[in-house]
């Protein structure tokens, strides 16, 4: 990273790209706005922080009235958990642009702080959210995208020739070999959903054809904060939104069950224990929110820079940032 001289002042972004940031970012509030869908705005800092193994999240330290010791807060990775808390409170459908932050992602495709558009629908599930997501992606592109809907299962059959859903660790590390996926060999993946998310990364994504592709109905161990729907085999209903390979979006039919939720982040305690990261604070109040109650629905994050790279036909991350990590 730079040391910051002063030969670094300008921004990165161009004129032109900046101009397209403050277009989509109006086109954004104008679909909503004409959806009937409200503006919100959520605390950047919090007390408890998500407990996901595969996010970090970045802390402060605030000192003053009501903490004389000091006191952690974390810097929200998603505005997720106090929209949620709006929702519970009888707030309607709703949206929220603002920036987020995640430690240790940086590259063609991170930067630690990023734009984020998140949204919820009271009464949707997954099917129907996808349908919300494809009209505003397709509204703010310069041009349509062909547009496909495909289940994990059937993804990895097209791609593979394999079940997700059966194979064992070493049988997927075999199919990652084949692959020629480097390294394999000298890899030690904990578990089934790692070597899934290698195949995913490595052979998959990047055969992804142009345009908008939701893939949806993952495993169910990688339900996250979406509800599990029974059957043989058990799905977790989400869905994730790529255009031209780029991963964009990840939705939720949301998890209402307040015990479950709290299981899940005590799991999620545990990994991150086996793993040697900080165990964050949970956060009981989101908790407390989802046992007062949560209407039916389903809700969705974006990142807006992603999308940005594809309208205006950037390479890097970088070049829609005005200032990325190492101009800041």
């Amino acid at each position: 990273m730079s040391d910051g001289s002063a030969g670094e002042w300008r921004p990165v972004a161009t004129p032109r790209r900046l101009q397209a940031r403050a277009r989509l970012l109006a086109g954004v509030r104008d679909y909503f706005h004409g959806a009937g869908v409200m503006e919100v705005e959520t605390p950047a800092c919090s007390v408890a922080a998500v407990t996901d193994p595969a996010i970090d999240s970045l802390a402060t330290r605030y000192s003053g009235p009501g903490a004389a010791n000091g006191r952690t807060l974390y810097l929200h990775t998603s505005p997720e958990f106090p929209m949620k808390r709006l929702l519970a409170a009888g707030s309607g459908a709703i949206f929220q642009i603002c920036r987020v932050f995640r430690d240790g992602e940086s590259g063609r495709f991170h930067n630690p702080e990023f734009t984020l558009l998140e949204w919820y629908r009271p009464g949707c599930d997954h099917h129907r959210l996808m349908d919300d997501v494809a009209a505003l992606v397709q509204a703010l592109l310069p041009a349509p995208a062909v547009e496909e809907r495909i289940s994990y299962t059937a993804l990895f059959h097209r791609h593979l020739g394999i079940d997700p859903f059966v194979l064992p660790p070493q049988a997927l590390r075999l199919v990652a070999g084949n692959q020629g996926v480097p390294g394999v060999d000298s890899l030690d993946l904990p578990d089934r959903d790692s070597w899934l998310d290698l195949l995913m990364t490595h052979c998959i994504e990047p055969a992804l054809p142009p345009g908008l592709c939701f893939i949806y109905d993952y495993p169910a161990s990688q339900a996250s904060l979406a509800r599990i729907r029974s059957g043989d085999p058990p799905v977790s209903e989400r869905f994730e939104l790529y255009l031209d390979g780029l991963e964009l979006a990840n939705g939720f039919h949301e998890l209402r069950d307040a015990a479950e939720q709290r299981r899940r982040f005590q799991h999620d305690l545990v990994r991150r224990r086996e793993l040697g990261k900080p165990l964050p604070p949970l956060d009981e109040r989101f908790l407390s929110a989802l046992e007062a109650g949560l209407l039916d629905c389903a809700g969705v994050a974006l990142g807006i820079d992603r999308l940005l790279m594809r309208v205006t036909g950037a390479s890097h991350i970088d070049q829609v940032l005005a200032f990325p990590l190492e101009r800041a």
